[in-house]
């Protein structure tokens, strides 16, 4: 339903004039402008899609239709929700676990690195594979292997990411749903994942394998697992649209581009969900929090001896920069410190779980300052200079780390020459 209302009297729904006139004041020749302007917000401000309202107590009993189990709050009881996956074939085997951050243009990153991994001969088949926002557009090709790695690389360094960005006006971006249009991104998605590479994944996840997305439910502010191995091995016509809105979703960084909306039903009765990045609840999934927060919970047999990848789209190391006295400028270098500092001590945590559990710790990010300029936020040049650093570190065994150090890898500091706009984790990253 959408309504659209204009200054002066009640808001009329769907553009229904209110009868009579205004006697207009006088005014200057200089207030002509402003007042258009004004009119022209105020428009924007009133033409809004809006959604049935419905309560927290329904939030908490909105399922899928047709999908239920394939989801759960990431602080939720995730050992019962594992469980109702399809069961590994060995449950004493370890497991390998490959974890993908945000990071936008950052994730040619883990491209460069998982193209080197397969040209080394030793990249896992791994039992369980996780991303967040570009990580989760990243996470089902690294899933299905080095089959995909030639198109991974297409995307990440060949120019067509700047695809992506279709500017609204200002006003509009700035009054309506977003900065940018939703159209590139979801058609990219949809281009890329289809029906067949659905089947792939739903015939892995029938061989006990896992594909996990992150997306932030905007209403209930809670973080949310989604079992996309479950979608793709669904018999309803809808698991592939599903399955693109979530990727979508996970991508979807807030203000940049809009929410996604995912249709519920709590006790039959339709709603409107919004979804958007997965990074604004958490950079990476490493370890869910009810695990982390309760240390007398016995390590299942299959974690240990496990080995745990995370590969980080992003600098996590302090990098200077002198930074402009504006707004833009000192709230997006506030939030990237935020991000930072929050990815950091994600990974802290899932080391000491991982030094008590026995779980291999491999920590991979971007450790050299890569110039970013957020007016040009999937800039070629960048994503092809992060996705070598990903690829040489990882051809010459220079990548993992066993423990969270960020340090720059000359040991001296690292020094930006240009101001940069962060968007998920660091100085010289970028929105998303």
């Amino acid at each position: 339903m959408t309504y659209c209302a204009i200054s002066g009297g009640n808001a009329s729904r769907k553009g229904a004039k209110r009868p009579g006139t205004i006697q207009a004041p006088q005014k200057s020749a200089r207030s002509g402008p402003i007042l258009a302007a004004l009119i022209c917000c105020l428009v924007l401000v009133g033409c809004a899609t809006t959604r049935e309202p419905y309560s927290q107590a329904d939030a908490e009993k909105a399922e899928i239709a047709g999908f239920e189990n394939v989801r759960i709050p990431l602080d939720g009881e995730f050992s019962a929700f594992i469980k109702k996956s399809y069961p590994r074939k060995r449950a004493d085997v370890p497991v390998q676990y490959l974890a993908i951050s945000g990071g936008g243009a950052g994730g040619a990153f883990s491209v460069g690195v998982l193209k080197a991994w397969s040209e080394r001969g030793d990249r896992p088949a791994f039992d369980l594979v996780s991303g967040v926002s570009t990580g989760a557009l990243i996470a089902p090709f690294a899933f299905l292997g080095s089959q995909y790695d030639d198109v991974l690389e297409h995307l990440y360094t060949s120019g067509v990411a700047s695809e992506l960005i279709d500017r609204k006006f200002i006003v509009r971006g700035v009054l309506g749903e977003s900065l940018y249009f939703q159209k590139p991104l979801r058609q990219m998605v949809e281009n890329y994942v289809d029906r067949p590479l659905l089947d792939q994944i739903a015939a892995e996840y029938r061989k006990g394998r896992n594909l996990f997305v992150l997306t932030t439910n905007l209403d209930t502010q809670r973080a949310v697992l989604w079992n996309m191995g479950a979608i793709a091995d669904s018999s309803q016509p809808d698991a592939l649209s599903l399955f693109q809105n979530v990727l979508i979703a996970s991508a979807s960084i807030p203000g940049a581009f809009p929410a996604v909306q995912i249709k519920a039903l709590v006790d039959g009765r339709p709603i409107v969900e919004m979804h958007s990045d997965g990074g604004s609840s958490a950079q990476i999934i490493t370890v869910p929090e009810a695990i982390l927060s309760n240390v007398n919970l016995p390590i299942p047999p299959e974690v240990r001896g496990s080995d745990m990848y995370l590969l980080v789209n992003n600098t996590l190391m302090p990098e200077f920069s002198i930074t402009p006295n504006s707004t833009l400028s000192v709230s997006t270098r506030a939030y990237s410190v935020l991000v930072k500092s929050q990815t950091r001590q994600s990974l802290y945590a899932a080391y000491e779980y991982s030094r008590r559990a026995g779980v291999g710790f491999h920590l991979a990010a971007i450790d050299a300052a890569v110039p970013y300029k957020i007016s040009d936020p999937f800039n070629n040049t960048y994503m092809r200079a992060v996705f070598q650093i990903g690829y040489d570190r990882m051809i010459n065994g220079r990548l993992w780390q066993d423990r969270p150090v960020f340090t720059p890898t000359d040991g001296g500091s690292s020094r930006m020459t240009t101001p940069v706009l962060v968007k998920e984790t660091g100085g010289s990253r970028q929105p998303n």
